[in-house]
């Protein structure tokens, strides 16, 4: 059995980035960049106003001529005199000619004359050309999530394709004889199937679309058979139960005869200690205990950075803080525990029911508290460890 930070370690040691694609940019929300993006255009690609007002040749009076108009979009030049200024609008191109800009609120316009009521400054109210970025320049560098915004930054240069890390397919495998689908009448010593929707709207939720649910009985065979095959179509496969050491847990006995690698099983941590991550080739396999609140807290703690990792994204640990905790703690055993919990305003509550099987107190919890071996109690007003959950 290893530590939780064994396990992060290894698994981080052992997954690589997927490989480059090539992507229309309005498909890209979520991936990350391949490659440093150049910018094909000077941003803005001309000298732009930056509001309303009068572009000015200026002159030591604060009267002016005004000579004519120009509104964004259009695609005149006229050629400013000292003394001179045209009317002019946000956005729109400033003449070459011009180097003030006035807002209007500071002058007042009578036929073709302008009077400034301030003074005006050199360049004052221009955006430059090439102010925002310059023909050539790195626009976005290698490693960036493509955001709203960045995707609005690259369609305002011109850019429509962007190269891109894949994201992988995703295989969930779900097992257990005792298991049935919600909708059904429910016999006895039978229980409704969660853990695969729960895995699967996890994934979706967060920007994993490529996922594919699959159900298996507890047969050995049969496990075998579906595993070989879902490991050779996907690049990620997560098994749900059946990893323990019980008569009808045939999942650990399944990845041995198919040759996957064990990077380790089982972690020192309540919940999950049955947990297990290999690989073959360089497809990844996490086989998550059956009870859900060990498999969600295993998916958060391990999977989901990991799938962010070899996406690309450079931060793909979930985020942590320190905060007060509201409550009394006292662990039990020696294992590190992930604490289902809800951080508002600094301060942290513990939720009543930990237990691994209950899911009851994760739909409320946004957070995680961290209790590490080395821990035994922490007390109310005591700062505690608080890693956030990636959770709308």
């Amino acid at each position: 059995m290893i530590s939780v930070e064994k396990a992060q370690q290894l698994i981080s040691e052992n997954s690589e980035f997927l490989k480059n694609s090539r992507m229309e940019l309005n498909k890209s929300l979520g991936f990350v960049l391949s490659k440093d993006i150049l910018s094909p255009i000077n941003m803005p690609p001309f000298r732009q106003s930056a509001m309303d007002g009068y572009a000015l040749n200026l002159n030591e009076s604060n009267t002016y001529v005004i000579i004519g108009e120009i509104k964004a979009g259009d695609g005149h030049q006229p050629i400013l005199k000292k003394g001179e200024a045209v009317r002019i609008f946000t956005g729109a191109p400033v003449p070459n000619s011009a180097n003030s800009l006035i807002m209007q609120e500071s002058v007042i316009a009578k036929e073709n004359t302008l009077s400034l009521q301030k003074s005006a400054k050199q360049n004052e109210n221009i955006r430059l050309l090439g102010e925002q970025v310059k023909k050539d320049a790195v626009a976005l560098k290698k490693g960036t999530l493509l955001t709203p915004a960045a995707i609005g930054y690259l369609t305002s240069l011109g850019i429509i394709e962007v190269e891109i890390y894949s994201k992988p397919s995703i295989a969930i495998l779900v097992t257990g004889n005792e298991l049935i689908e919600a909708g059904q009448n429910l016999p006895y010593g039978k229980i409704y199937e969660s853990n695969g929707l729960m895995l699967n709207s996890a994934l979706r939720s967060l920007g994993y679309q490529n996922v594919t649910n699959y159900k298996v009985a507890d047969n050995y065979n049969s496990t075998v058979k579906l595993l070989d095959e879902i490991i050779s179509k996907h690049d990620v496969v997560l098994v749900s139960g059946g990893i323990s050491v019980g008569d009808y847990d045939f999942v650990g006995k399944a990845l041995s005869e198919l040759e996957v690698e064990q990077v380790f099983y089982k972690v020192k941590q309540k919940p999950g200690k049955p947990f297990f991550f290999g690989k073959k080739q360089n497809k990844l396999i996490f086989a998550l205990p059956g009870n859900p609140a060990a498999a969600l807290s295993c998916f958060y703690i391990y999977v989901y950075p990991t799938l962010k990792r070899i996406s690309g994204d450079k931060d793909f640990e979930l985020p942590r803080t320190i905060a007060r905790s509201e409550s009394n703690f006292i662990k039990k055993g020696d294992r590190a525990q992930f604490l289902k919990a809800t951080l508002n305003s600094g301060t942290v509550k513990i939720l009543e029911g930990q237990s691994s099987a209950m899911l009851h107190t994760f739909a409320y919890a946004n957070a995680l508290v961290y209790v590490p071996e080395t821990a035994s109690s922490f007390s109310t007003g005591e700062k505690v460890d608080v890693i956030l959950l990636p959770i709308n």
